[in-house]
Parts: structure tokens; sequence; C-alpha cells
């Protein structure tokens, strides 16, 4: 597991890349802000451990810019900076998580650890295809970034097909999923259902064949 230390004191950097080593964790140090910036963009890191206080580019720039990309790695902010507002700022800002330097170095290693399962958490709840993504715990959607409002029916019959992406996926089974089993079925909701979805999020998102039902294509 890959970690991205931006930290300028080299002493603090070294014993921080030499504690996370021993641990298991594979670490890119950069010692500036543009450096941190340049590799949060080419590697996808499982967290990055980032100082305010960093040359060329300040901290607090290198995560707006890390963010700014779209870059959702979790981002722990490790400084001296310790004022409410200084903390505020950060957390507001993008980041995850912030510490106070000095630090217990048991109590960050358990930060990073719940940092990253967290992440691993959430990424199951994420499904994309074509441009589409939605997220089942927040119970959202956006094609191609952009937010996209759903019915809660609309919501239920995409997830059910986003979560057996490249199946076919029967009327009957997707009515099951809307509907408790003393409910009454409408028998027109699933199509209704399906056509707002490809109005909203495109044609080519759900596939029809006669006699099996509809699914989501996996991205070619």
């Amino acid at each position: 597991m890959r970690l991205l230390l931006a930290e300028d004191d080299e002493m603090l950097g070294a014993g921080l890349k030499r504690t996370l080593q021993r641990v298991g964790y594979t670490v890119d140090w950069a010692m500036d802000g543009e450096e941190a910036i340049a590799a949060a963009k080419a590697q996808d890191y499982a967290l990055i451990l980032l100082d305010l206080g960093l040359p060329r580019v300040d901290g607090m720039e290198a995560l707006h810019a890390i963010r700014a990309q779209k870059d959702l790695t979790p981002i722990i902010i490790l400084t001296a900076r310790d004022r409410p507002e200084q903390k505020v700022g950060g957390l507001d800002g993008g980041a995850d998580d912030y510490v106070v330097k000095p630090f217990d170095l048991e109590e960050l290693l358990a930060r990073i650890r719940a940092q990253i399962r967290h992440r691993e958490r959430r990424a199951s709840d994420v499904l994309a295809t074509h441009g589409v993504q939605i997220d089942l715990a927040a119970r959202t959607a956006t094609l191609h970034d952009q937010p996209v409002a759903l019915t809660a029916k609309e919501f239920k019959v995409l997830a059910v097909l986003m979560r057996r992406m490249g199946q076919f996926v029967s009327k009957d089974e997707l009515e099951a999923a809307l509907y408790d089993a003393a409910a009454e079925v409408e028998s027109n909701t699933i199509e209704v259902a399906i056509y707002g979805l490809r109005r909203k999020l495109g044609a080519e998102l759900i596939v029809t064949a006669r006699g099996l039902g509809y699914m989501a294509p996996r991205q070619p």
C-alpha cells in the first residue's frame, strides 16, 4: 500500500518514512508543495500525509490543487498550526483529518488505518459505467461529474442494474426490488423508470433484450 508523505523537515520526514515502511507501507516523500501536487497527479495513493508549511507551494495550496484534480485520496494534515480556525480551514479545505505536531506515532498510525478503511468502504459503495456514477450510501447519481436528480424508483432500479453490471435483470427482479411482497405492483413502473433513466443519463446506459430483461453494460 503506497502513501505520499509531503514534509520538508528532513529529520521528521526521514523518521516518519522509516516508521511507515517498518509497518508495511511503501512511501514516496515529497519535500515541497509542487512535488506533492505532481506526485498525487501521477500516482494513485492509499493516503497522503501533508505538512502545511511546505516551500514553493504552501500545504493549503497543495491541498486545494489536489482536490481540484477530483482526487479523493484521504489526506491527513500534519502541522504545527494548532489554532482552531486553522484546523477548521484545513478540514473545510478538503482534508480528512488534522493532526498537530508533535504527535504520537501510534495514534498517527491508527488514524492512517482508519482513513484507509473508510476509503475502502466508500469505494465499495460507488459504482460507475459510461460516465454515470452512483453512490449507494449517499443515494446520489452523477453524469460526467454533474449531479443528476433521480426519483426514488429510478435510483432503486439503477442501483440493481449497476450492482449486477453486465448481467440481464428480469422485470420481475426489478419489481421485487421496488415493492415488498404485500404491495400492489403497478404494471408499467419499471418501464417508466427505465425511460426516465435513459432520458436523464443516456440511452446507452441500459440495454433491453426481449425475454431477458434489462442490463447496464460494463464500460468497454
